[in-house]
């Protein structure tokens, strides 16, 4: 169950949206990061069914996210709709990459002040992307994720910036492409260009729907996974509406202090904002055990988080060539995974 501070505040929220709200956070704490993924979903649709047991048939999704795995979005959005016809969602902060997919598929996305959306533009990893070698002595080389768009961008540096107009040119500078990244590497790019695409433009579908919208969705699409040019370019909740021209609402003030209170309770909870440091957790001991929640699905009934539990320890480190030991810490996972009924 929600402490009863966030009971209060998630209960307000609902009332003023007249809609039942299911909170997905996954946390970006260094060290202690989490994704969209679908390892969730088992957990979301408990809570989704004992929605259907009540008489309000909207649903608010309450998103923090740095993102996760491309798939898992359109799978959350399908799992939302088996119970509403209206949904929501509602960004008091971060809705990046996989997580604007999500904010796509929504009837109506209400963004705070700080409601931050991205490009979708995926980096795709495969057996034969690029390899760089390790830092580790003897471990085995580390393999190179591939911007999406920045092998797109090479091709038209070397048409728009380079001249290159006839074929034989264009064909040349694609080959010392291919002879520096494997050709079933940029297969994969090209899949997943395509996918993403394909994506969103069904997500947007499920409520922009007929042949007059299909020119904003291509607009939106376009923005989104390729005019952007950089996957870390943070839309705000102005240009979401005004210039990509998605359905965004804009909470009034009280309601926006209940959205931005709710999240101040997860922050502190998943400590967001906190480093990580072994000294402070052990402080004059030794050793210790400490549990860290890294990511949280909640709602009015029920609370599954996501928990990490280590035990910590402080050792004396004997270096080569160093007179005196230094300090370091050997840490253990004890435990890890999904929480069902977390009292966090």
């Amino acid at each position: 169950m929600p402490t009863p501070q966030r009971l209060q505040l998630i209960s307000r929220v609902e009332q003023a949206r007249g809609a039942r709200l299911l909170v997905y956070v996954t946390g970006d704490r260094r060290g202690f990061e989490t994704k969209i993924a679908t390892d969730a979903f088992p957990f979301i649709l408990e809570h989704l069914q004992a929605f259907s047991r009540t008489s309000v048939n909207k649903i608010g999704l309450f998103l923090y996210t740095t993102g996760g795995l491309t798939n898992a979005a359109p799978g959350l959005v399908s799992l939302l709709r088996e119970f509403t016809s209206s949904l929501s969602v509602l960004i008091p902060f971060k809705a990046h990459s996989a997580g604007t997919l999500i904010a796509l598929g929504a009837d109506s996305i209400v963004m705070s002040p700080s409601g931050q959306l991205t490009p979708v533009d995926p980096s795709v990893h495969s057996p034969y992307n690029p390899t760089v070698q390790s830092p580790v002595p003897g471990a085995p080389p580390q393999t190179l994720p591939i911007s999406v768009e920045d092998v797109v961008g090479f091709l038209h540096l070397a048409k728009t910036e380079g001249g290159l107009k006839s074929e034989p040119a264009l064909a040349s500078v694609f080959q010392e492409l291919a002879s520096k990244v494997h050709p079933l590497a940029l297969g994969n790019v090209y899949r997943a260009r395509e996918q993403i695409r394909l994506i969103a433009r069904q997500l947007l579908r499920l409520h922009m729907k007929g042949e007059p919208n299909e020119e904003r969705i291509e607009r939106i699409v376009s923005a989104l996974t390729e005019q952007l040019y950089s996957h870390d370019y943070i839309i705000g909740r102005k240009e979401a509406a005004e210039t990509l021209g998605l359905p965004v609402e804009k909470p009034n003030p009280d309601w926006d202090n209940d959205i931005q209170a709710l999240y101040k309770e997860y922050e502190n909870l998943l400590q967001l904002t906190t480093p990580y440091n072994q000294d402070v957790i052990l402080g004059e001991q030794q050793t210790a055990t400490a549990a860290f929640v890294r990511a949280i699905i909640e709602s009015s009934t029920q609370t599954h988080a996501f928990v990490t539990e280590k035990e910590i320890r402080r050792v004396q480190v004997t270096q080569p060539g160093v007179p005196a030991p230094i300090v370091g810490f050997q840490e253990r996972v004890l435990r890890e995974g999904w929480v069902p009924n977390a009292t966090v």
